[in-house]
Formats: C-alpha cells, structure tokens, sequence
C-alpha cells in the first residue's frame, strides 16, 4: 500500500524540495534561486499547504488502518512505511 501512496506522493515531496532549494537554503548561499521565480514563496506555500494536508492525511489514517490489522510493532512498521513511500520519489529522482 505504502508503494502505492509514494507515486501520488511525488507530488509533495517536490514541492518540499522547491520551497527548500528557492526558499532557506538559497538564502543562506547554497544554492542558486529559479531565476524565473519572482513570485515569492507565498504563493508556493499556498499551493503546497493544502497539498501536504491532504497527502499526510491519506497516509497516516490509511497506515493506521493498516497498523491495526498487522502484528509488527509500531517501532518497525513506521519506518518501513516510511521507507517504502519515499521508493517511489527515489527511484525517479536517479533515474530522471
């Protein structure tokens, strides 16, 4: 389930990325801003909010569904579902 959730999960986790890379960390001089971004990051925040909600939402009320019906502990379902959500936006990122 976690596998399927990470491709629709791409979508906020390149919004994190952006907001990141042209948001602190071009302020602090690691990175260079988009120069076509002259909007500011509200707008990005705007769009992204709502986004990370929804998607944070999905996950956790449908991997706490799942918890409820498994044995494994909490300590080691987590992390697996973690690890198995961000599959999907790695896998993309070094093949694209």
């Amino acid at each position: 389930m976690n596998l399927l959730l990470g491709i629709p999960a791409i979508v906020p986790l390149f919004l994190a990325w952006y907001i990141v890379v042209n948001g602190p960390l071009a302020a602090l001089g690691w990175t260079q801003r988009d120069p076509n971004e002259d909007d500011g990051m509200l707008l990005w925040l705007l769009i992204a909010a709502p986004v990370f909600c929804l998607f944070g939402l999905i996950w956790g009320l449908s991997n706490l569904w799942m918890l409820r019906r498994t044995a494994v502990p909490g300590s080691q379902y987590w992390p697996a579902c973690v690890a198995a959500s961000l599959a999907p936006y790695v896998v993309g990122f070094f093949l694209f």
